[in-house]
């Protein structure tokens, strides 16, 4: 089996609550080669941790992140949804979920505000003594992706794209063409994509052509991933990386 990262999706968060430092930590202890996080901005200019824009689905009080303050965040507890031995873990800021990264691993930034969270996260980045080679920051904005580029560019800028049927004209949107313009156009160093059946061998190689980078969310079933690892995916984002690491050994050695 080549070698390939695999990414922890918000942390263990198969096993621990999501985009929390335990979620985190457990990644680290049990040999991810990276984590995943999803950041926001707070009323009062604080980048926090956390996927959804309100609370509710993992603290049980629904708050909206963008019009609250860092201080009212840290009120709620957002393990105990996962169960009792969570239970008292708070919201992260990016630079807690940055403390707890060894050297030489990986941190994928999903940003999930507006381009006015680039500028502080700039400061908190240049202050981390993370290497540049081991940030990528990602978005579904095409606009977040290309307001980074000046901001760094020497970090790795990956744009994330979901898939719909392209039912006037067959197959699926956005299609490889349409991808390769806006990364181009945008500034971006790759794709992270949903591991869609829109990719394929013909997908990859074009991609590669072009000199992008292919990262896959978020994978969870060891065929699946065997799929995408013989496409030569440079990540796998999962929520089990250390199961998924295994059980790809398993059907590797049967083969």
């Amino acid at each position: 089996m080549r070698d390939i990262d695999f990414i922890a999706h918000r942390g263990a968060s198969h096993e621990a609550p999501e985009n929390t430092l335990a979620s985190f930590r457990l990644a680290w202890e049990t040999g991810a080669d990276g984590i995943e996080g999803d950041f926001r901005f707070t009323r009062d200019r604080q980048i926090v941790c956390l996927h959804d824009a309100t609370t509710g689905r993992t603290a049980g009080i629904d708050i909206t992140v963008a019009d609250s303050t860092l201080d009212r965040l840290r009120e709620l507890d957002v393990g105990a949804w996962k169960g009792d031995r969570w239970s008292g873990e708070r919201i992260p800021t990016l630079r807690e979920v940055i403390a707890t990264i060894p050297p030489g691993k990986k941190f994928f930034i999903e940003l999930k505000s507006g381009p006015d969270i680039l500028i502080p996260m700039a400061a908190v980045l240049a202050d981390s003594g993370l290497d540049p080679g081991q940030v990528a920051i990602c978005a579904f904005s095409e606009e977040l992706i290309a307001a980074s580029r000046n901001l760094f560019p020497h970090i790795k800028r990956l744009w994330i794209t979901d898939y719909t049927r392209d039912w006037r004209r067959g197959g699926w949107s956005p299609s490889v063409r349409q991808i390769l313009r806006i990364l181009e156009n945008i500034g971006a160093c790759g794709l992270a994509s949903r591991a869609h059946r829109a990719l394929d061998a013909a997908f990859v190689r074009a991609l590669r052509a072009a000199g992008m980078e292919l990262h896959v969310w978020t994978v969870d079933n060891p065929r699946t991933a065997a799929r995408f690892l013989a496409l030569g995916v440079d990540s796998i984002i999962t929520n089990r990386p250390d199961w998924l690491r295994a059980r790809l050994h398993t059907l590797s050695s049967r083969d």
